[in-house]
């Protein structure tokens, strides 16, 4: 599972041309889900990107988490984040879940962060959609579950 995480002054995503989700401070996240993903792995990046301490505190450390600044979650499937250019120029895309597996599994980390965010909005899977957003910092962190866990 991936996650690529930018910390935003504001985000929204428009589907054919009508808002459906948008936030003030917080993180939009792109999720990515690989085929052999689990809930049990959702759970753990949940727990990561919740507790990811990106926000600058009063010293202008980033030490603060999303819950700190009261911040708010976009939550966009992207299944480009397992694009595979090893061969060519044209992206295999073998590696991403297929989507009855990729669909659950987001559905399973949009419910997972309304536990804990009091705002979390999303886009809609599949579709093609439009994203608009400001970048705070710019701040971008890569989150695989491959790598961290």
């Amino acid at each position: 599972m991936r996650f690529l995480i930018q910390r935003v002054s504001h985000a929204s995503v428009k589907v054919e041309e009508h808002v459906i989700g948008t936030i003030k401070q917080g993180f939009l996240v792109f999720i990515g889900i690989n085929q052999d993903d689990t809930q049990e792995i959702a759970d753990k990046m949940v727990r990561k990107l919740i507790g990811m301490r990106i926000f600058q505190d009063e010293q202008g450390k980033t030490n603060l988490s999303l819950q700190d600044v009261s911040g708010e979650l976009l939550l966009i499937s992207q299944f480009t984040l397992y694009a595979d250019c090893k061969k060519g120029n044209r992206p295999s895309f073998i590696k991403a879940g297929n989507p009855t597996l990729a669909n659950d599994l987001y559905e399973y980390i949009i419910e997972a962060c309304r536990k804990q965010i009091s705002v979390v909005e999303t886009g809609s899977f599949g579709a093609d959609m439009k994203i608009s957003l400001l970048n705070d910092g710019p701040f971008t962190i890569i989150l695989d579950s491959e790598e961290i866990f």
